[in-house]
């Protein structure tokens, strides 16, 4: 198996790409449409095909994002997220999308977004914002609180302890941990109760300062 990271230095955001070299088939996590040219050179170096394009959450709304969907589709293939749109294909709790000999898992985990999606594989767990809580640099508070602490601690915290998260954010953090260290270390919901979460988010200002970024991160298998 081939993976790679790719990880804007201006945001902090981060692409994640799984492929089967033998299938030369690929999937794409997160990507940004200003990274294309990156991600063309990495596929066209393996000569790999784009099977999904898989959202973890958008926000297509804003004006600076409004045109992301539409660039997004120039690599071909079909664009998945959990929220309603054109020219994308909804997808809901375990579907199971397959790539040449692997399938990638989806978990439907509302909360930094109302159509907020994580995507399996293997060891690991693409869970986009879920974890950054404050990180992310377009919306800087969880769209439902609720929904957050219940897919955070019902769906992601109950993951085998071993199992791999990729964050779609980076925010004085290294973007992969496991399921143990966030479960019992995370400053947002190790020890706290969910009214005590609800209470820490409300509290939270509308705007963040910027992220502070994390490093690249990149790994071939």
């Amino acid at each position: 198996m081939y993976f790679r990271i790719v990880h804007d230095d201006a945001s902090g955001e981060l692409t994640y790409l799984l492929a089967d070299p033998d299938a030369r088939e690929a999937v794409l996590i997160d990507p940004r449409s200003r990274d294309l040219p990156v991600l063309a050179a990495l596929l066209a170096d393996r000569e790999l095909r784009v099977r999904w394009v898989l959202r973890t959450h958008q926000h297509d709304e804003l004006p600076s994002l409004s045109h992301e969907r539409e660039h997004l589709t120039r690599l071909g293939a079909p664009l998945v997220q959990g929220s309603s749109a054109g020219n994308v294909r909804m997808a809901g709790e375990g579907e199971v999308l397959p790539f040449g000999n692997e399938l990638v898992r989806v978990l439907a985990t509302p909360g930094h977004t109302a159509g907020c999606l994580s995507f399996a594989w293997r060891d690991r767990l693409s869970c986009g914002g879920l974890l950054a809580v404050d990180a992310c640099p377009h919306q800087t508070v969880p769209a439902q609180p609720g929904a957050l602490w219940d897919s955070v601690t019902q769906r992601v915290f109950t993951l085998p302890d071993e199992t791999l998260l990729f964050a779609g954010h980076a925010r004085r953090a290294r973007a992969v941990s496991i399921v143990l260290e966030q479960r019992r270390w995370h400053p947002f919901f190790s020890g706290l109760s969910r009214d005590e979460f609800l209470a820490r988010i409300a509290a939270l200002p509308a705007q963040s300062a910027r992220p502070v970024l994390a490093p690249l991160l990149e790994k071939s298998l």
